[in-house]
């Protein structure tokens, strides 16, 4: 997340729409309870808009997972504590600048801002969430933003998800949304979700920012369990580089104001089965979506680890994999090597039976007990390789565990962008 081109992109943002794109902006409907506002406010650049306003109406839950970073921004550390009361009436983000490593200036910055956001919106500044994205050791500007919160009140709408999407974008290419409608007692509710996030991608609890919205009625308790679980398998399994930023954040917040159904006690009522199915839908969706956009990547890769001793053990080795560079270099360059996928299961640490390991890489079966198959033929493999969709799949023979994971290649572009990430 702390990270953009450098050059003219450092100021205006604009970058080359990745090849791995899917589609147009897609159409997101309306959440009850949920409107949004951005504007250019000049926190790092010129031109473009840099921060977003989400208001929710009053009543609104929220549940959130953050990085695990030992030396994470001001605003994780801000959200952490407002989320131990469950209650939110606005989120504010801003891009080009992480606001992290700033000492007692950093936190000083969050609270002035969350206290001028809340008198702007009418409420606690406890009931304020706050995500800052960009380069991280530099003092966040915060009088740039309070000084827009004003055009942020005029611009709020319901429908503007892409604006929304478009103002926290640091090095991502393209805006990424996404929506479905889940059931409840037979009545729908819509969930919706934004999120950013190009580099610095990896699982702890990946690196990016992301936001959700739903007009169901959940407590916040119920909130937060389920948005863990559906981080595990979609933000928490991906990964671009291997390396996990100050500022990681996901929150999602309900409304209440669908549909009314009856009252909800607990995550696992058997009520929340399709809205849990289509909440890891759209998190998994938005988290594809990341890894899409990773920097200079040309090839999406999906990892499906199966036959290992728990799915947790089948995380670690499909991780393994993904964020070996030696596995993503060969990718890059188009080269089936297979060797490569057995060093990372090995170094996995996680139980496997070498004499019993299975690799696949497209629709070619590689390796049989233990060694390659007599009758492998490397030259279909290789022009498989040469495609922007690459499928593996490890079978480590050992139990029934599995997970599936995504990341993409690495590539020169990639080491070109981060090389001049700030000059």
């Amino acid at each position: 997340m702390a990270r953009k081109k450098g050059g003219k992109h450092s100021q205006t943002g604009t970058l080359t729409r990745s090849p791995l794109a899917r589609g147009r902006f897609p159409r997101i409907p309306e959440v009850q309870g949920v409107r949004l506002s951005s504007v250019a406010a000049g926190v790092r650049y010129r031109g473009r808009k840099d921060v977003m306003l989400a208001e929710l109406s009053p009543g609104t839950t929220v549940g959130g997972v953050f990085t695990r970073s030992k030396t994470a921004a001001a605003p994780v550390v801000w959200c952490r504590d407002r989320l131990k009361s469950g209650k939110a009436r606005a989120v504010l983000v801003n891009a080009g600048n992480a606001n992290a490593f700033t000492g007692s200036e950093g936190v000083s910055a969050v609270a002035t801002v969350a206290e001028a956001v809340a008198k702007q919106v009418g409420c606690r500044a406890t009931d304020v969430f706050m995500a800052s994205t960009g380069v991280i050791g530099e003092p966040l500007p915060h009088d740039r933003i309070t000084q827009a919160l004003g055009r942020l009140q005029r611009g709020l709408s319901g429908t503007s998800w892409r604006a929304a999407a478009e103002a926290i974008r640091t090095t991502d290419t393209f805006a990424k949304a996404s929506s479905a409608v889940a059931h409840i007692d037979g009545k729908p509710y819509v969930i919706a979700g934004i999120a950013k996030g190009s580099g610095m991608i990896a699982p702890d609890m990946a690196t990016m920012l992301a936001f959700l919205f739903t007009d169901a009625r959940l407590p916040g308790d119920v909130l937060q369990k389920l948005t863990v679980a559906a981080n595990r398998v979609s933000f928490n399994a991906i990964s671009v580089d291997g390396d996990t930023s100050t500022s990681d954040t996901v929150l999602t917040f309900a409304t209440g104001k669908g549909p009314r159904h009856a009252r909800i006690k607990s995550a696992s009522d058997p009520r929340l089965a399709d809205f849990k199915a289509k909440l890891r839908s759209v998190m998994t969706n938005l988290a594809q979506q990341i890894v899409r956009d990773g920097e200079g990547a040309s090839k999406f890769v999906t990892i499906s680890v199966s036959g290992a001793e728990s799915s947790r053990a089948a995380r670690a080795i499909g991780l393994a994999i993904a964020n070996s560079p030696l596995v993503k270099t060969a990718i890059a360059g188009n080269d089936p090597n297979w060797g490569r996928i057995v060093m990372a299961v090995g170094k996995a640490g996680e139980k496997a039976d070498r004499d019993r390991l299975r690799i696949d890489i497209g629709d070619w079966q590689i390796t049989a007990e233990g060694m390659v198959r007599a009758d492998y033929d490397e030259s279909p493999v290789a022009r498989y390789m040469k495609g922007s969709e690459i499928d593996i799949r490890v079978d480590v023979g050992v139990g029934r565990g599995r997970f599936t994971v995504w990341t993409c290649d690495l590539t020169r572009a990639y080491v070109s962008i981060n090389a001049d990430y700030r000059s």
